[in-house]
C-alpha cells in the first residue's frame, strides 16, 4: 500500500506503509508532531485557559484576549490548535466551549481535576528531559530521582503535582482490594501520603508509615498535617531511601505498598527491595506492587510503554514492568504465593499481589 502526501504545495514521493494484520496502521506524522499538541495543551494551561472559556458565559477570542493578555494573532493560533485536537468547540459564531474531558479534568474544582499533574509534572519537568533520550540511550547517563529530588523546588512541585491523582488511585485500590483488616501499613515511596491518607480515612484501625526522601518527606508531612486530627494523628513519615536498610521493624506490617517505585529505581535493585518488604511482613502479610506496566505480550498498551520509556530518562537502569517480571521478581525474593494482578488505571497501570507464607 502507498500514499501520497502533499506537503507546502508539494507532492511528496510515495511512501511504502507495511499494514500489520489486527493492528491500526501507524500514523508517523501524528507521532512526529505529537509534542506539538502537548506544548499546546501545557499552553493552555499554564495560561489559565480553559478556565477563563468555562467561566464565560460567551466565550470569543476579543473577550480572552483582555482576561489574558495575549496578542490576537497568536491566541487565535492556540485556540484553532486545542480545536483542532478536539479539547475546544468552536461555533459558527465565534464562540468558544470546552470538550466534556476537558471540562471533566482540566478546570480547577473539578472534582476530576488533575491539570496540575499535566502542566507540573509531565509539562515542567518530565517533558525537558526526554530531549536527551537517543543519547542517554547509548550513554546509559541520566540523573536518578534521588540526584533529582535533592532540589526541595522539584521535589515539592513533583509531590504536589502528583497528589491528587493518586487520591484517586487510592481509592480504586481500596475498591478492589479488601485491606479493612490492615492494622500496620507501611507505604515505601509514598510520595504525598496520598495512599496512606485514603487507607487511614477507610479504616480508624489502621496506623500507616510512609517512608520517603528528605525533601519529599517535608512535602507529604504539610499534605498529611491538613487532614483531620484523626486521620493525620496515625501516618508518620520517616526520612530516607528504600534503597539500603529501611528504619521500620522486621515482621510487624501488614501491607507493604509501592506504588510508582519498582519502575523508579534501578533494575538490579528491585529484588532487594521485595526482599525487604518480605522482611516487613508478619506471616500473611501482603507486598502490593502497583506501577506503569505493560502486558506481558510486550506490544502495549501504548500509553504505559510510553511511560516505561519515559522513565529511562530519569533512570537509566530501570526495568520496563510487566507482570511477568514483577511476579518473577516476588518469587525471587521469598514470596512463594503471587496471588493475583489487574489493572488499576487502564491502559497504564497494573497492580501485582504477593502473600508472605
Amino acid at each position: 500500500m502507498f500514499s501520497k502526501i502533499i506537503r507546502n504545495g508539494v507532492r511528496a514521493a510515495p511512501r511504502q506503509v507495511r499494514q500489520c494484520s489486527g493492528r491500526k496502521e501507524v500514523d508517523i506524522d501524528a507521532i512526529a508532531y505529537g509534542y506539538m499538541a502537548s506544548q499546546g495543551l501545557f499552553a493552555g494551561l499554564e495560561l489559565g485557559l480553559f478556565d477563563v472559556i468555562q467561566k464565560s458565559e460567551n466565550a470569543r477570542i476579543a473577550d480572552m484576549q483582555k482576561t489574558l493578555n495575549i496578542a490576537e494573532p497568536r491566541l487565535q493560533t492556540l485556540l484553532t490548535a486545542l480545536t483542532a485536537h478536539g479539547m475546544l468547540d468552536r461555533s459558527s459564531e465565534g464562540v468558544y466551549t470546552l470538550t466534556p474531558p476537558v471540562e471533566r479534568y482540566l478546570v480547577e474544582g473539578s472534582r476530576h481535576y488533575y491539570g496540575d499533574y499535566i502542566k507540573y509534572q509531565i509539562g515542567r519537568q518530565f517533558y525537558k528531559r526526554l530531549t536527551d533520550l537517543g543519547k542517554i540511550m547509548t550513554s546509559g547517563e541520566a540523573p536518578t530521582y534521588s540526584s533529582w529530588f535533592e532540589d526541595p523546588a522539584e521535589a515539592r512541585m513533583y509531590t504536589m503535582a502528583q497528589h491528587n491523582g493518586s487520591l484517586a488511585t487510592a481509592k480504586m485500590l481500596s475498591k478492589k482490594l479488601d485491606l479493612s483488616n490492615v492494622g500496620k501499613f507501611l507505604d515505601v515511596g509514598g510520595g504525598s501520603g496520598a495512599f496512606s491518607i485514603v487507607m487511614a480515612r477507610n479504616n480508624p484501625n489502621l496506623n500507616a508509615t510512609v517512608l520517603e526522601l528528605p525533601e519529599v518527606a517535608e512535602t507529604g508531612r504539610s499534605i498529611v498535617a491538613e487532614e483531620k486530627p484523626e486521620v493525620a494523628s496515625r501516618i508518620e513519615y520517616r526520612s530516607g531511601t528504600a534503597l539500603v536498610e529501611w528504619p521500620v521493624d522486621d515482621g510487624k506490617h501488614d501491607v507493604v505498598l509501592m506504588s510508582y517505585l519498582s519502575g523508579s529505581v534501578p533494575a538490579s535493585l528491585i529484588r532487594p527491595l521485595y526482599e525487604q518488604a518480605y522482611k516487613a511482613l508478619v506471616p500473611g502479610g501482603r507486598l502490593i506492587v502497583h506501577d506503569f506496566m505493560v502486558d506481558d505480550t510486550l506490544d502495549g498498551p501504548p500509553i504505559a510503554a510510553l511511560w516505561a520509556l519515559q522513565h529511562v530518562a530519569v533512570n537509566a537502569e530501570g526495568l520496563g514492568l510487566c507482570p511477568a517480571n514483577v511476579t518473577s521478581h516476588m518469587k525471587d525474593a521469598g514470596f512463594e504465593s503471587v496471588d493475583s494482578s489487574f489493572e488499576m488505571i487502564g491502559g497504564l497501570t497494573k497492580v501485582v499481589v504477593a502473600t508472605k507464607a
